[in-house]
């Protein structure tokens, strides 16, 4: 298994409504200290994707994308529809993180 596909596995059982940060997405396939890497990854995927790529974020609780861009307005509505509180561009990794 590649890594990108190591990485897409972690990514796709995170569940509706949680969240899980690009390192510890990393950790958990096996690829510690490989944070950018998953971000790397996830700005390469198609348009089209089923992977649920917006529920990974930067570890300070901000979404990572410049916030003018149309997809960070994409990860913000995903998230909100999912019942995830974004304020002021962050959430509550405390109560939103995905402790698998």
């Amino acid at each position: 298994m590649t890594p990108q596909q190591r990485l897409y596995s972690i990514i796709k059982v995170i569940p509706r409504g949680y969240l899980a940060t690009y390192g510890q997405v990393a950790k958990l396939a096996g690829l510690p200290g490989c944070a950018r890497m998953v971000g790397k990854t996830l700005s390469q995927l198609p348009d089209n994707t089923q992977l649920p790529w917006h529920r990974v974020i930067a570890a300070s609780g901000r979404i990572s994308l410049p916030d003018s861009s149309a997809a960070f307005a994409e990860q913000k509505q995903r998230l909100i529809d999912e019942g995830i509180c974004v304020n002021e561009n962050r959430v509550n990794l405390k109560r939103n993180r995905w402790q698998p």
